[in-house]
């Protein structure tokens, strides 16, 4: 997967991520929560765009540890929703399969992206 298409999926991934936060059921926390997961949720793309233009290799690692880290807050957050909600149970197993295999393809990268730099 080349870098473009990472940050095809990473667009998709949150235009997922807010079509079904629209469509839980209103409350406080899951109100709350929702905003939180939409919050990191969409800066896991952004953030993985200011990796790929980054200035040095050191830059780039600790950028796209930002990403590792908005990417397991977003896990997070879609569990909770999950556990506290009846709607949507299968979308958001989906969203939190699809976040789970995002964090494992930018923590390999990391892990290159150090190997690389001695």
């Amino acid at each position: 997967m080349n870098k473009h298409d990472l940050k095809e999926r990473t667009k998709r991934f949150v235009i997922n991520v807010i079509r079904i936060c629209d469509h839980l059921p209103k409350g406080t926390a899951v109100s709350v929560f929702s905003k939180q997961l939409i919050r990191c949720s969409s800066s896991i793309g952004a953030n993985y765009r200011a990796a790929c233009r980054a200035k040095s290799a050191t830059d780039f690692i600790n950028k796209l540890k930002i990403v590792e880290e908005e990417t397991d807050e977003t896990i997070y957050f879609l569990e909770l929703l999950k556990e506290i909600t009846n709607n949507c149970d299968d979308e958001i197993t989906s969203l939190i399969a699809e976040a789970n295999e995002l964090l494992a393809i930018f923590v390999a990268s990391n892990k290159t992206a150090k190997s690389k730099q001695g």
